[in-house]
């Protein structure tokens, strides 16, 4: 594809630029503020300046001092920030006074609470006491299965300051699939909500909150949160059961326990497509500095903002949600459907009403607000500085609008990166321009580069994204990996001692950065590599379609077959006259090339629950692996969508091999 876009889409005022966060912690190392690429290179090549840098520029407040900066830069094992002793909750809840507004509770009904710092704290202390009492201590496990609710926040609160490890996921998984998770960690405390609402429906979950309880042996005490108003669980119950109101509402003076630099925080999980899902372990230096940079830089994030990011507790960017509390803003918890039949455009009004600054989503939520003919800007969104959007890649066709329809004065920022370092790999910032379809840079800190197949680095040209420096937030190590051979084959056994995470990318020669898709779902026709996110991107644009997943599947022959599922819009049937307008957009958007052999109505795709398509487990399917060999049906939104694709690869092979 031509990576040559000489012409930004969107370029900062600046005067906006200029008195941003990050131009100030540029002039701050003596670096113009003006001058991303410049801050980037120094970031990157005096490691131990840029990150010592920024805990002095964000007053980290350590019990004991750091020795050095970073001792062992090899990876896997750097050591960063030897000697310094911490804690997350501390750092999250230090920069409130009593009466700032530190969380906003909304929901798809458009009604909301706020609480404030002095509350929050007290709610901590509250929780924290409670689980001391029930025998939490230091490295000890705390597990959540919530919405996205304030309690979920204050429940990690307490649980980091005692220096205990967290975990959550949400209650649309099904017991089992919380189970596979919360049961590798042999949690002693569940803290679970009684139901949640989607969609106008008020989902009970009491009789799913004790399966999964009863799956959990270790458990000492399930404290149980009264969200939508259902009787307490049934006597059945395995644990003891202690309600919310009485955890949280004891007077406690709250006291944040000092924890090593890379003490655990949290545990969060890989997708689980192919068997237990792997526990992936951060620490709390390397969250408290990584999101201080991402939240308070990139997104230029302060006391007075208000973070709005649609997301489940079981999406990395529940994390980063929680985080902007680090930075003294004031962050918004959403529990429902982005888009409830009832109001389509909910998020908006919330966001209108409650004077966001920052407002995050996905690709899909975007594209289908503009399929559905919605406008945001009847809503007063003047106060929105960024429209953040993680996920997948941003297609090209969004960004026009996003500037349409939201306005002209928001940066739009495509962010990548990852549940493996619970961060991002690259973005925008208030001083980087942006060019449709790309993200504007690699983040501060990341040495990001792209690798051709003999392992040399390229511009202008696909490759596998790597870093090679290491990051404060790349993982402390996968949960019962006592040797590190898991961690080591996720991550650097392609490239010693270098990360590879997984995806195609291009780095253009204008610095910016375009995301083709995961490495190991590439197509491969020919001998060309052509990435499944440019099929994508040009098919998404069409108004007829609502989804589309390409797969290139070797077959036994040695032919190579490249079908393209389309989901159509509602009332739309795929004939040979959308067919073609389907390949011509693909010519125009990407190259001929990347025209399918086959275009196939399906009823959906499959997704994670984090919203990424099954790719590779689809396109083994079609190839004739067994469904239970290919991805566990736990981790995947709509199971019987596996069947189906099952079912297709079957079909074809006995027409091709007919007995």
């Amino acid at each position: 594809m031509n990576t040559s876009h000489p012409d930004p889409f969107f370029t900062p005022a600046p005067q906006t630029a200029a008195s941003s966060r990050i131009a100030d912690f540029a002039r701050h190392v003596g670096v113009d503020g003006t001058d991303y690429p410049a801050l980037h290179h120094w970031s990157v090549t005096h490691l131990d300046d840029f990150w010592g840098a920024v805990w002095e520029y964000f007053d980290i407040d350590a019990q004991t001092p750091y020795e050095q900066v970073l001792a062992e830069e090899a990876m896997p094992g750097a050591r960063w920030f030897p000697g310094a002793t911490l804690n997350y909750a501390h750092h999250a809840l230090r920069n409130l006074a009593d009466d700032d507004v530190a969380i906003i509770a909304l929901d798809e009904t458009g009604s909301g609470y706020e609480v404030t710092g002095g509350r929050l704290r007290s709610l901590v202390a509250s929780v924290a006491a409670t689980l001391r009492d029930l025998g939490v201590g230091q490295g000890d496990r705390v597990v959540g299965y919530l919405p996205n609710t304030p309690h979920a926040i204050v429940a990690f609160l307490a649980a980091a300051s005692l220096g205990a490890v967290w975990s959550v996921c949400g209650q649309d998984y099904a017991p089992k699939a919380a189970a596979d998770r919360f049961g590798q960690l042999e949690p002693t405390v569940l803290i679970a909500a009684d139901g949640y609402l989607f969609n106008g429906t008020t989902h009970d979950r009491r009789e799913a909150v004790t399966e999964l309880a009863q799956a959990l042996p270790t458990l000492k005490a399930t404290v149980l949160v009264d969200h939508v108003g259902l009787p307490g669980l049934t006597s059945n119950h395995p644990s003891l059961v202690l309600p919310w109101d009485d955890a949280a509402t004891r007077t406690e003076e709250l006291t944040c326990i000092p924890v090593p630099f890379d003490h655990p925080l949290w545990i969060v999980f890989s997708s689980g497509t192919t068997g237990l899902p792997k526990g992936i372990v951060h620490g709390h230096g390397g969250v408290v500095l990584e999101h201080l940079k991402t939240l308070g830089l990139h997104s230029d994030l302060g006391p007075g903002d208000r973070l709005l990011w649609y997301t489940t507790t079981h999406w990395m960017m529940w994390n980063m949600v929680v985080s902007a509390l680090l930075t003294g803003a004031t962050t918004c918890t959403y529990d429902g459907s982005p888009a409830p039949f009832t109001k389509l455009d909910v998020l908006w009004e919330l966001t209108a009403r409650h004077r966001v600054t920052v407002f995050g989503t996905s690709p899909q939520y975007l594209l289908g607000m503009a399929k559905s003919g919605i406008d945001p800007s009847t809503h007063d969104l003047s106060s929105v500085r960024v429209v953040g959007c993680t996920g997948s890649a941003l297609p090209a066709s969004a960004y026009p609008w996003v500037r349409d329809h939201v306005g002209d004065h928001a940066l739009l920022a495509s962010i990548s990166g990852g549940t493996d370092i619970v961060s991002g790999f690259a973005g925008s910032a208030p001083n980087t321009p942006v060019w449709a379809g790309e993200l504007s840079a690699p983040h501060l800190g990341v040495a990001l580069a792209a690798y051709d197949a003999e392992g040399f680095p390229v511009v202008d040209q696909v490759g596998e994204l790597v870093v090679t420096r290491p990051m404060p937030s790349m993982p402390l190590s996968f949960w019962n990996d006592p040797d590190g051979t898991r961690y080591h084959d996720a991550y650097f056994s392609s490239y010693p001692g270098i990360w590879r995470h997984g995806d195609w990318i291009t780095l253009t020669g204008h610095g910016s950065v375009i995301i083709h898709g995961r490495s190991d779902s590439t197509l491969n026709r020919n001998g060309i590599r052509l990435g499944s996110a440019d099929i994508h991107d040009a098919v998404e644009r069409l108004p007829e379609i609502t989804e589309a997943l390409v797969i290139g599947a070797e077959e036994p022959d040695g032919g190579y077959w490249m079908p393209l599922f389309v989901v159509p819009a509602a009332g739309v049937e795929l004939d040979d006259t959308l067919r073609d307008r389907i390949r011509d957009a693909i010519r125009a958007g990407a190259s001929p090339r990347h025209v399918p052999d086959e275009i196939i109505q399906v009823r959906g795709i499959p997704h994670t629950r984090t919203g990424k398509k099954l790719e590779v487990p689809i396109k083994r399917l079609l190839q004739g692996t067994a469904a239970e060999q290919v991805v566990n049906p736990a981790a995947v939104d709509d199971p019987e969508l596996l069947d189906y694709f099952a079912r297709l690869g079957a079909e074809r092979r006995s027409l091709r091999n007919p007995a």
